[in-house]
């Protein structure tokens, strides 16, 4: 087994061709750019292919591409959960929340936090969700991605990160959200291509299916896992992965939900995101299943984040390195683009044309998104080369994050949704309280100053979440409202608006659903 991998010159042709279509078609969409709205929500005019695959792309990022055959060579199918579950939160972001997103015609999520709950809420989040935004989403991204191309390659880590970051924000920086919408399109498509064709070729090394299936012990194949030792045991799952769920597509501006503000209307955010929950069945194929794979051919690993590359080292044919370095980079920039852009929306619309500058024109603002990119990426570059010293496999990486921001968030935005008496008052107590305790536990966990047999991380997450829910309830309870705070729609109102479009959809989704649970029936 080797793990050094060569590099030929078919495989740089192949892979500095992609590179060029993919800065070129970016700076060739940035010259259609007209104003800040084109930068930053692609002049509201994206229909739900566009919408459907930048979701699914940026989702896809190196994390998640070399994490996921990791998880699965280190636990099997149980990690499939977070691609095959996700399907019921890209359906709530669909039916419930984008409505009042759309109609409101916000910019940002922030501006929704202002609208619903006052403006100490909307200060607050717009601070937190850059922060979220510049340091953990781009640094572990950007880390994981130049992980892999370091080792790949030879590269320091450092050389790596910048290199990537390099490619990322180039074409960001110039078109904003169109750019990222369309080249993330161009991206699905080498994504699928580049890992079903690995899958195919390490399938005929190992053999067959029978062998596949009888090369790791059963429990590979059951997604819901029992007993104390699993990766992730079925409770866990079941009550942490929705307080990640709703954060990360549902009230995070980075992922899901800014490609649902750039819908030409409604119908076309609600297809778009039904449309990627359908793509959502491929990941655990094309991404978990080679990791399976590595582990019937080569059981002994020292590391279980290998897996992917050992695959890449010694199954693929000349030209095909230079196919999935493509993909890894496709997956890196699908990501971090998406964050580049959605974190300087946030800061631009909400803290330098609101405080800053409030008279600024539309170039001012515009230009005012492109520093504040450039400057992000600096700073994502110097916390990914931190993050050498966590420890952790990255699946578990990415995940653990998610589970420590997102509780009070996730409280916030569903009760918010869901019930009128929330209040202003109640929103900034559990944001301030619920991310201060958040944050700290996290930090105790990432320095492993834990105890040993502290529950699973998904359950710590539910157990905070259930915990600012109540702090919302009780503050909302002891409150009133201030003037400016905004009831949201009621749920019957919502329906009574676009009912019979949402029928059609509803209908859809129902397909959709019955599929999950064959998948389920059949992976357990």
């Amino acid at each position: 087994m080797s793990s050094q991998i060569v590099i030929t010159s078919v495989d740089l042709i192949v892979l500095f061709t992609y590179i060029i279509a993919l800065v070129g078609l970016g700076f060739w969409i940035s010259f259609k750019e007209k104003n800040s709205g084109d930068l930053f929500l692609a002049g509201r005019s994206m229909k739900w292919p566009s919408i459907g695959f930048s979701i699914w792309a940026t989702n896809i990022g190196p994390t998640f591409l070399i994490g996921s055959c990791g998880i699965a060579y280190k636990a099997g199918m149980q990690g499939a959960n977070f691609e095959w579950m996700a399907w019921i939160f890209l359906m709530l972001l669909a039916m419930l929340f984008a409505p009042h997103y759309l109609n409101a015609k916000i910019g940002t999520l922030p501006q929704f936090i202002k609208r619903r709950f006052g403006k100490k809420s909307y200060i607050f989040f717009t601070g937190l969700s850059c922060f979220n935004i510049f340091v953990f989403a781009l640094g572990s991204t950007l880390y994981a991605g130049a992980l892999l191309f370091s080792q790949m390659l030879g590269w320091p880590l450092w050389v790596s990160v910048v290199f990537l970051m390099l490619i990322s924000a180039s074409f960001t920086i110039a078109g904003g959200l169109l750019a990222v919408m369309i080249t993330d399109s161009f991206q699905s498509v080498l994504m699928i291509i580049g890992m079903s064709t690995l899958l195919f070729i390490v399938f005929g090394h190992v053999g067959g299916a029978d062998k596949l299936i009888n090369g790791v012990p059963p429990e590979f194949w059951h997604m819901m896992a029992r007993g104390e030792d699993a990766e992730f045991p079925w409770y866990a799952m079941v009550l942490g992965y929705p307080v990640l769920a709703i954060r990360f597509w549902c009230a995070d501006q980075s992922w899901a939900v800014q490609r649902a503000m750039s819908a030409k209307n409604l119908k076309e955010a609600q297809l778009g995101c039904l449309f990627a929950g359908f793509l959502k069945i491929l990941p655990p194929f094309i991404f978990m299943v080679p990791g399976i794979m590595a582990r019937v051919l080569h059981p002994n690993l020292e590391s279980s984040d290998e897996a992917f590359l050992v695959l890449v080292t010694n199954y693929l044919p000349v030209g095909m390195t230079g196919v999935v370095l493509g993909v890894l980079i496709a997956a890196l920039v699908s990501t971090v683009d998406s964050l580049l852009n959605s974190g300087s929306t946030i800061f631009t619309l909400d803290i330098y044309a609101k405080y800053i500058k409030p008279d600024a024109s539309s170039a001012q603002v515009k230009r005012a998104g492109r520093i504040v990119t450039s400057i992000a990426a600096v700073v994502a570059c110097f916390f990914a080369v931190w993050l050498q010293g966590v420890g952790k496999d990255l699946f578990n990486l990415g995940q653990t994050m998610i589970a420590y921001i997102a509780p009070p968030t996730s409280a916030v935005f569903l009760i918010g949704i869901l019930w009128k008496r929330a209040t202003g008052k109640a929103a900034f107590s559990t944001f301030v309280i619920g991310t201060a305790t958040s944050f700290v536990v996290g930090f105790l966990d990432f320095n492993k100053m834990l105890p040993e047999n502290r529950p699973h991380y998904l359950l710590v997450s539910f157990y905070l979440f259930s915990a600012w829910c109540v702090l919302m309830v009780v503050v909302s309870l002891l409150t009133k409202k201030d003037s400016g705070e905004e009831d949201p729609p009621t749920l019957q109102e919502t329906r009574k608006a676009h009912g019979k479009q949402q029928r059609r959809i509803w209908t859809l989704w129902g397909v959709l659903a019955v599929i999950m649970v064959v998948l389920y029936v059949i992976f357990n």
